[in-house]
């Protein structure tokens, strides 16, 4: 379950450039729950600091947030507290309340309230300002394959707010919550451990009630790309998307490869390649095929099928 992290009382302190110089030092190596951990008091008393994310929005309003666009790849929601530095990620995020201009005018969809999700990544967070979002917390083993309707032993774990000074650690692929709006406007920081080949690392969204993976919600720009190539045309994507159909070192670029492929064929020829999908020994390309010939039988393309082989 998420880690209540319990610091020291102190009225101490810190400014941001502290927190950075602490998190640059040898002293942080945020690869391991533990090593994460040790940051808690360093977050902890740069939440104490009321004036440090005010006088950095000033700054930022004054260049027409000139810097936000050149290093935030986040929405409007967070607001990048420093360049990712390799080892971790330093944010703010904003979560406003129902009855906020910017939910009555986008809806609570951008903010993911009400959506069962875990992350790809651990990190720290502590409530900074407001009442806090609420969550309701699941936990559940980290070793699937992360298909869609994939079973998942999920367990109700508690309901709680990130109120001011509230401290947890989310643990990547394990944690799941449900976020539900503050009372009013509330603010988070994090720490973000950011892993070696973070970009591949898989965020889910759940159904609760069934207790299954809903959707794999992030996708990898390598994936993207292998899906425009072959689309395309191209015969070098083609050869390419075999070989990472077999023999890529991540199961979800194989799928991509595997689908890219299949969108490409018609009539036997694309039900032989879910066939032969079937017997893959990628989890990921063994669920989709099967689902896609399910399809073929007894869905819409099966009128296709029967189409295609009258004779008269």
């Amino acid at each position: 379950m998420t880690r209540l992290i319990e610091t020291p009382a102190s009225e101490d302190s810190i400014g941001l450039d502290e927190l950075v110089d602490w998190c640059e030092s040898a002293a942080f190596d945020p690869s391991c729950e533990d090593g994460l951990a040790e940051a808690a008091p360093m977050l902890r008393a740069l939440s104490r600091n009321r004036h440090f994310l005010a006088d950095a929005a000033i700054a930022e309003l004054k260049t027409r947030c000139a810097e936000q666009r050149r290093i935030n790849p986040y929405s409007a929601q967070v607001m990048l507290l420093r360049p990712p530095r390799g080892k971790y990620v330093l944010r703010a995020a904003f979560w406003p309340a129902v009855g906020d201009h910017v939910v009555r005018m986008s809806g609570t969809a951008p903010f993911l309230y009400h959506v069962p999700h875990d992350h790809g990544f651990d990190f720290l967070t502590v409530g900074y300002l407001g009442p806090g979002y609420g969550s309701d917390y699941y936990v559940y083993e980290c070793d699937v394959a992360g298909a869609a309707g994939e079973a998942v032993a999920l367990r109700f774990v508690e309901r709680s707010y990130l109120s001011e000074g509230r401290m947890l650690l989310y643990r990547a692929n394990r944690d799941i919550h449900a976020q539900l709006p503050p009372d009013s406007l509330s603010v988070s920081l994090n720490i973000l451990a950011s892993a070696p080949g973070q970009g591949w690392r898989r965020q889910y969204r759940f159904d609760t009630a069934r207790g299954v993976i809903a959707e794999c919600m992030t996708v990898a720009s390598a994936q993207m790309l292998l899906e425009l190539a072959v689309g395309c045309g191209s015969d070098n994507a083609q050869d390419l998307a075999d070989s990472f159909s077999r023999a890529h070192p991540q199961d979800a670029m194989r799928l991509t490869a595997w689908q890219a492929i299949g969108a490409t064929l018609e009539d036997a020829a694309r039900l032989a390649h879910w066939e032969q999908g079937a017997r893959s020994s990628s989890p990921l390309i063994r669920r989709a095929s099967v689902a896609a010939l399910e399809i073929i039988h007894y869905g819409d393309e099966m009128a296709c099928f029967s189409a295609a082989g009258t004779v008269g």
